[in-house]
């Protein structure tokens, strides 16, 4: 098994979310929200080949307009977002990478149907930081130490796939 690149696990091992108590005090504007989340996941999540995506940005105003016009983001208050709308496009972005926005949203009422949205988004946000440290921290994760580095990443590839279809098929009823 070959070490992850230097650089890459560098990249990786500052993955950080910002919790609930970490976003700013103020609302923010659509060009300052996106701003904000492409700080923090920009580098991480980048749209590939999105041709209405010229920035190459995580998310757009158009996106988040969207999400407002099909009810999975409540309407901005005066042309600002507040701390929900953040949290949860903080989760969106990042599901959004593996899961349809109709899954997302299921996901999302779940979580918050028996947990105040502070909690459970500071909580996701914790899973996801301790599961991406699980992955590319190779001394952590538990491996046949003869994998060939194309062996482990087709073993997480496998795995995300498996981790997938375990919430399609037991949650998700799909």
């Amino acid at each position: 098994m070959e070490k992850i690149d230097d650089s890459i696990y560098k990249t990786v091992s500052k993955f950080h979310i910002p919790r609930w108590k970490e976003f700013p005090s103020v609302d923010l504007y659509i060009d300052q929200l996106v701003s904000y989340l492409d700080t923090f996941l920009g580098k991480f999540f980048q749209e590939e080949n999105v041709t209405n995506n010229k920035d190459n940005k995580i998310i757009t105003k158009t996106m988040i307009n969207n999400y407002v016009k099909h009810g999975i983001l409540d309407a901005p208050v005066k042309k600002k977002y507040n701390k929900i709308h953040v949290a949860k496009l903080f989760v969106i972005c990042t599901l959004k990478q593996v899961y349809s926005i109709n899954d997302i949203n299921e996901l999302i009422n779940l979580a918050t149907k028996n947990f105040p949205i502070k909690r459970a988004y500071n909580t996701f946000c914790q899973e996801l930081e301790n599961s991406i440290f699980v992955i590319f921290s190779v001394n952590d994760y538990t491996f046949d130490k003869r994998l060939s580095q194309e062996q482990y990443i087709l073993k997480n590839v496998t795995q995300s796939i498996a981790n997938k279809l375990y919430v399609q098929k037991v949650f998700l009823k799909k």
